[in-house]
């Protein structure tokens, strides 16, 4: 299926970033549809990172382009930031101020702004609006960083693995927060994270980078739908023919074969099924993150 989205808020049109001699990222391509949650997966030191200062405007790529609501992100970034919030991966704000503070200071620099909405959201929090940021946890950080992101209604919410070093209620909390916007105001999210877990709750749409490349980008629901393990067991299991299946890993056990396909579906099934009669064959669903460790290596998806 195209990358390409119907009414895109973010295009990424063959983009490489290089430092010096190294490459980081190199022909990337993605579009990000209007009032979706794409999902943008890799393991460490693929490119992630880059990319998203590329597509906030805050780097320019070596190659290819970047828009942001039609237009360059790189020459017209002042205009888009208005329209974009941002949850680094590290909350960042002086430590000295309290939300309340912060909530203020903001109200100065964005016309769209809904400071009684922000302090709402940090209340369902549990957040003290008064307790200076440098003395929160990094969870009630981590809440404050996405109400602020929030504040001004932006088109596009870039979270940069948001829950990272989050336990499991801050996690949901904020998850919980981010399904409540989208509910109530359709915004678009763009999404890294290592929470595959999370991943799979939110996201419409997969991308996921390889060694600098694009691995794979298309909807979730079709990525796992073609992914299965299938396990065979019975007299001449380990002399199967997988002709109709695309392996990605195979491994021979002694109770029989164990083997992962890339291009499940029904058809596929009652081919390999016909010829492989004298075995029995149990058909098991994969998650997001199975799928992922069978792609790219063991788990590991910050940035």
């Amino acid at each position: 299926m195209s990358s390409l989205a119907v009414d895109p808020v973010l295009e990424v049109e063959h983009v490489s970033v290089r430092y010096g001699g190294a490459r980081v990222v190199e022909d990337v391509s993605l579009s990000v549809e209007r009032g979706s949650v794409f999902a943008l997966l890799g393991r460490n030191g693929v490119g992630k990172s880059s990319l998203i200062r590329c597509i906030l405007g805050q780097q320019r790529p070596s190659a290819g382009d970047v828009r942001l609501f039609g237009r360059s992100s790189w020459n017209s970034r002042r205009a888009a930031m208005a329209r974009v919030g941002v949850v680094p991966e590290e909350p960042d704000a002086p430590p000295e101020m309290n939300a309340r503070e912060l909530v203020a200071l903001l109200g100065d620099l964005y016309a769209r702004w809904d400071g009684a909405d922000v302090l709402a959201r940090i209340e369902r929090a549990g957040v003290s609006a008064r307790v200076p940021f440098g003395k929160l946890s990094k969870g009630q950080k981590g809440a404050v960083m996405l109400a602020l992101a929030l504040g001004h209604r932006p088109e596009l919410l870039v979270l940069d693995d948001p829950t990272l070093g989050l336990d499991a209620v801050a996690r949901k909390a904020l998850y919980d927060e981010i399904i409540g916007d989208l509910a109530d105001r359709g915004t678009t999210v763009l999404l890294c994270s290592h929470d595959l877990d999370g991943i799979e709750r939110l996201a419409d749409r997969v991308a996921i980078v390889k060694e600098r490349r694009m691995l794979l980008n298309e909807p979730l629901e079709e990525l796992k739908a073609r992914f299965r393990r299938l396990r065979v067991t019975g007299t001449g299991a380990s002399g199967v023919d997988w002709t109709p299946f695309e392996i990605s890993a195979s491994d021979t056990r002694e109770w029989g074969v164990e083997t992962l396909v890339a291009n499940f579906s029904d058809e596929r099934f009652e081919t390999f099924r016909a010829r492989a009669a004298a075995v029995d064959v149990e058909v098991v669903s994969l998650s997001l993150e199975e799928i992922f460790v069978a792609l790219v290596g063991r788990k590991e998806v910050s940035s």
